[in-house]
């Protein structure tokens, strides 16, 4: 009988999000953010980038902002029921199946956190051709960032429930792994509990600036960088879509493994007037800072 996996699970896969203009959202995030349609499912359109996930972004219509979910893939030796049995002795509610298998997505099942956040979990989904064609485009997904106002429950929600590993503490952060990437998911404490932004991959620092560079063409000014982190080393390009959406571009993810000291808020105090590793970069815009806490999750 083959060991279980060291992660239950090993890759965010995919983010859904509803906006208010369809039309316009998938323009944006084709033409200036880089992604390509890759399906059309009734309402939803798919947005895939360069890499073998068949989408990173679902999109679809509805009254204003919000996150409706994030999808997770599962290690092909997780065990289905076990996990299953482990999140909702976590504290997930509204567990329900998944059976994507017929459009090559996986199976599966969808809960919500305890904070009333939904999160699909899948596995066998069909890996789709690469895409390099796709210019200075992502990847794949990099991470999520939550804001909560229970981190500390949160934290061992994801780690007890869904098998995530604690890299790094700052004051205010907690960064978490399910692979040998730094991190998956990261908590932001906040008195709300709504997105912060979602991080989409590049292969090089070269993609992220040229990627930037097409933004920037199109009309939207940078939110925060470019810089580079503390926490996971990566560097960041900022911006706010045209929804008020908070998106990064991130390339270079320190890669991690179990001997990694866990960082604690002391070893990442910057000098004053600094806020990355670099030094070089303005302060986050004020658009930046209040988007990020203001789309709510479904």
């Amino acid at each position: 009988m083959s060991a279980a996996p060291r992660f239950p699970i090993s890759a965010l896969r995919s983010v859904d999000l509803q906006v208010p203009d369809l039309d316009r959202a998938c323009d944006f995030y084709t033409n200036v953010w880089g992604l390509e349609v890759g399906d059309r499912e009734g309402d939803r359109v798919l947005l895939r980038g360069r890499g073998n996930d068949a989408y990173l972004l679902a999109l679809r219509k509805g009254d204003s902002p919000a996150v409706e979910g994030v999808t997770f893939r599962i290690d092909a030796m997780t065990n289905l029921d076990q996990l299953r049995s482990r999140v909702a002795a976590a504290g997930a509610s509204a567990l329900q199946p998944i059976d994507g298998s017929g459009s090559g997505l996986g199976d599966g099942f969808s809960f919500r956190d305890p904070r009333g956040r939904r999160f699909s979990l899948v596995q066998g989904d069909q890996p789709a051709p690469p895409h390099p064609g796709l210019e200075h485009a992502p990847t794949r997904l990099a991470h999520i960032n939550i804001n909560t106002s229970a981190i500390e429950a949160d934290i061992a929600f994801l780690r007890d429930g869904m098998g995530f590993q604690v890299t790094d503490r700052t004051k205010q952060m907690a960064f978490l792994r399910t692979n040998a990437d730094h991190h998956a998911i990261v908590l932001a404490e906040d008195s709300v509990d709504t997105l912060n932004h979602v991080a989409f991959l590049h292969d090089d620092l070269e993609s992220v600036m040229k990627a930037g560079g097409r933004i920037r063409d199109a009309g939207y000014p940078i939110g925060w960088g470019p810089g580079r982190h503390g926490p996971g080393d990566n560097v960041f390009l900022y911006f706010v879509d045209p929804f008020g959406i908070v998106i990064e571009h991130t390339a270079e993810v320190l890669e991690v493994d179990d001997g990694y000291r866990v960082g604690t808020p002391e070893d990442w105090i910057w000098p004053p007037g600094r806020t990355d590793q670099w030094g070089i970069c303005s302060p986050k815009t004020t658009e930046c800072k209040n988007a990020q806490r203001l789309i709510p999750f479904l």
